[in-house]
């Protein structure tokens, strides 16, 4: 929910008539009360039987974070890469990669067998360590240190890569991980980042 004004997971649980028995384990996981690889797994039990074609549907209605075209747009010019590091599902990160033009994704992977959601997720699940092991990797290949990296978040999931990269911003995040990260945006768009990292109006 950092390049999206949602959490897909919820999204999927309206579909599935579970909204508000999800919804609830959501919040408690992003607040850091739960943990989040089995309280993911949880959730997605509750999804089981679920048809594949609503995917497609919530995909095609994802609403972007305020600034968010912006954002990836400029840093693409400016030459950086991007990459998207999700806890939620794959489906949408590979539909926002081709929308927005991000570089990697690397995001949970339901099991969907028959046309419809199986309740089951593929291992390992992408939580709060396997986020901040991606970091790592993604600038090993990218050949650059962890303090040239940027990593922005908004729930407990993203902790420990915010406390890793070299610029870690909380975006309208939750109080705990606003009290942790070194910086926080709770009002601005997106593309106020941009800002922080020091880019200038006229490089945009």
């Amino acid at each position: 929910s950092t390049l999206i004004d949602t959490e897909s997971i919820d999204e999927l649980a309206k579909s599935a008539g579970v909204g508000d028995q999800v919804a609830g384990v959501t919040e408690r996981a992003m607040n850091g009360e739960l943990d989040f690889a089995a309280s993911l797994r949880e959730r997605v039990k509750l999804l089981a039987g679920l048809d594949e074609s609503h995917l497609g549907e919530i995909a095609a209605r994802l609403p972007l974070m305020e600034g968010a075209e912006h954002l990836i747009s400029t840093l693409k010019m400016l030459g950086y890469k991007t990459a998207i590091l999700s806890g939620g599902f794959n489906y949408f990160g590979k539909v926002l990669q081709a929308r927005l033009g991000i570089d990697y994704v690397f995001a949970n992977e339901l099991v969907i067998e028959g046309g419809r959601l199986t309740g089951d997720v593929t291992e390992p699940v992408v939580d709060a360590a396997r986020k901040a092991s991606l970091l790592k990797e993604l600038a090993v290949k990218e050949n650059i240190s962890l303090e040239q990296t940027i990593a922005v978040g908004d729930g407990a999931n993203d902790l420990a890569m915010l406390e890793i990269a070299g610029l870690g911003i909380a975006y309208h995040a939750k109080p705990m991980v606003k009290e942790s990260a070194e910086h926080s945006i709770s009002t601005l768009g997106l593309d106020s980042i941009l800002y922080l990292m020091g880019i200038r109006d006229r490089e945009k």
